[in-house]
């Protein structure tokens, strides 16, 4: 017993853990965005993104259906599941720490040949009686984790629980994204079907104008013919916008997980315009994307590995115990003279594998160099996609003014060259031509307004949203099994 215990702690005190330390790599970073120049920033008390982004568009309705997003969206369901899953793992993994201890108890009754003459007497012999043996055994074994494969097999899936949280971060973020996206682009459309609606009264009101004039023998047949024309094809144009309307009003019912069927939007104007968007500096955004903090999770999951599979070239340390009562009466089973026990250290060693530990430590180097590939791909996407739409919402906002006044020209063009017309000095192809114009430029405007929104909410979601990896569950909460978020979890039942 003095030796067992002097060699399992000179054992613990000497365990090492081996396989290299995380340490994140570097990223090419930038200095400064290249589009910040003359960017418009935002006031002091706004110098960084809050949790519900959306409500800098001051829209009630948008509000709402981004609140439902984290109750209802079955995707978000399903992510939230997959962390649970990983945060099991995690505590499957901590319980490599502790000893194993099994418990039985057995009743077995046999006869057993008393015979000891030689084979051709065997069946000619007399056997002993039948006997009833009795047990019940406690046996407890634990392997020391002298190389640090159960620490680094914790390490790897802390890691991994971690990378799953923020997965579901970046998929909840993208949600609401592409929701805040369908619902402009909804109100946009709403905004040209009411823009159609009032083109095609005007236009029945230059039909009747050209068919009184006809009447008078003022203008000529073709006249009429190219004001109902017009007419009818804006007609169509306007119906049309009612099949992109639907498809729009389905995938938002999808985002917020309601049937299609049983869900509708009431008509309304696009009047939201971009919010000032705090950008913050290029280093912040590794903290602040979860796709970023998803791939450096998985960078370091995939390093704890690696001393998962070099762990296995090292001797194993076993400490067994077994003890019980076996006894062949059951009056004497339970008594202290039917008592046994065993207790003692296995060391254990593969001394051939056929090279499976060098090709699996070779695996898991090679599994964490793609996930450094990929975490420093991840990182130059997110640069590009801020730049991409920093870029769109400077580039827009200068548009949009050019595109205003192209509006108000057409629009005074359609007066004058309408007044022309009734005097009799121009014929109906010109009021056509100014009418099809006007529309063009009204309906490009409001194109343009839901064009700059989309490249708002596309920025706030390249910038993060708001989030950041210290909201991360820490391995300690992993261990307790809290829950995460912090607020509200997803869960079904």
């Amino acid at each position: 017993m003095k030796n067992l215990v002097a060699t399992t702690t000179i054992a613990l005190l000497t365990a090492c853990t081996v396989g290299p330390d995380y340490v994140r790599p570097t990223a090419d970073i930038p200095a400064a965005f290249k589009e910040m120049e003359g960017w418009k920033k935002a006031q002091p008390r706004d110098q960084e993104l809050r949790g519900k982004w959306w409500e800098t568009f001051n829209d009630p309705l948008l509000n709402n259906l981004e609140e439902q997003v984290s109750v209802s969206n079955q995707n978000l369901v399903q992510a939230a599941a997959q962390f649970r899953q990983a945060r099991a793992l995690v505590q499957s993994a901590r319980s490599g720490y502790l000893p194993t201890v099994a418990g039985g108890t057995s009743v077995t009754r046999g006869q057993s040949s008393s015979s000891s003459g030689n084979r051709n007497r065997a069946f000619a012999q007399s056997s002993s009686s039948p006997s009833t043996s009795y047990s019940l055994s406690l046996d407890a074994i634990w392997e020391a984790d002298l190389w640090g494969r159960v620490r680094r097999t914790v390490e790897s899936s802390e890691a991994g629980a971690q990378a799953s949280a923020a997965d579901l971060e970046a998929l909840r973020l993208s949600i609401q994204a592409e929701l805040a996206q369908n619902y402009f682009q909804l109100r946009a459309l709403d905004t040209q079907k009411q823009l159609f609606d009032e083109t095609v009264a005007a236009y029945q009101r230059s039909l009747i104008l050209t068919q009184n004039q006809y009447a008078a023998g003022i203008v000529a047949k073709v006249d009429v013919i190219q004001a109902q024309t017009q007419l009818k094809t804006t007609q169509a144009q306007a119906l049309d916008i009612g099949v992109q309307r639907a498809v729009l009003e389905h995938a938002i019912s999808l985002l917020i997980g309601k049937p299609a069927s049983s869900y509708s939007l009431s008509a309304a104007p696009l009047t939201a315009s971009p919010p000032p968007i705090p950008v913050g500096i290029p280093s912040s955004l590794l903290e602040r994307r979860p796709d970023i903090a998803a791939a450096e999770r998985r960078m370091a999951a995939a390093n704890a590995q690696i001393g998962v599979a070099e762990a296995a070239y090292y001797p194993s340390l076993t400490l067994a115990a077994t003890a019980g009562f076996q006894s062949s009466s059951f009056s004497n089973w339970l008594t202290a003279p039917s008592r046994f026990w065993s207790l003692g250290p296995a060391l254990a060693q593969n001394l051939f594998d056929g090279g499976l530990r060098r090709a699996q430590t070779d695996q898991a180097i090679a599994a964490y160099d793609a996930n450094v590939a990929g975490y420093r791909q991840t990182v130059l996407t997110g640069f590009k996609e801020v730049e991409d739409n920093l870029a769109a919402l400077r580039i827009l906002e200068e548009e949009a003014a050019v595109q205003d006044e192209a509006v108000q020209n057409a629009r005074q063009s359609v007066v004058l060259t309408t007044n022309q017309y009734k005097a009799g000095i121009v014929n109906y192809l010109n009021v056509a031509l100014v009418q099809r114009s006007a529309l063009v430029n009204e309906r490009t405007a409001v194109d343009v307004l839901n064009r700059r929104l989309a490249a708002s909410v596309l920025l706030i979601k390249a910038l993060g949203g708001g989030w950041n990896a210290s909201d991360l569950p820490t391995p300690g909460e992993l261990a307790r099994g809290a829950a995460y978020p912090r607020q509200d979890v997803v869960q079904v039942r």
